[in-house]
């Protein structure tokens, strides 16, 4: 069993982030998932919530994710959502205002993007 695997954490958008890690934890439609190296190979619909990957260095990047999907196999997991956004990319003050902003209005997609967000930077 190799000691890491490949990850790819793709936006539409862009490519978010990219590097060797020992541990991803994310959240699919079956459930919170842990994929570490020698997985099975592993075929997942993303739920809207914070992904936390444990880096070989020994770091922790966090990333807010809102649907998509993730595959496995190989050693090598990739990421494909609709949209992410790093933990690091995230103004803090912002998204509170966009909760707020969002339940007043009882705009459920967007409080659920704003509230992910944030917890993506409590992750952190």
């Amino acid at each position: 069993m190799a000691a890491e695997l490949h990850v790819e954490l793709v936006a539409a958008d862009r490519s978010v982030w990219s590097g060797e890690a020992t541990l991803v934890v994310a959240r699919t439609a079956s459930g919170d998932i842990g994929v570490m190296p020698g997985h099975q190979p592993l075929l997942g619909v993303l739920e809207s919530g914070p992904v936390t990957i444990r880096t070989s260095d020994g770091g922790t990047v966090v990333a807010a994710v809102h649907g998509g999907f993730l595959s496995f196999a190989d050693n090598k997991l990739s990421l494909l959502a609709e949209i992410a956004e790093l933990a690091d990319e995230i103004d803090t003050q912002r998204a509170e205002l966009a909760l707020e902003r969002a339940k007043s209005e009882d705009d459920a997609g967007a409080e659920r993007r704003a509230d992910v967000r944030l917890r993506a930077v409590a992750v952190r």
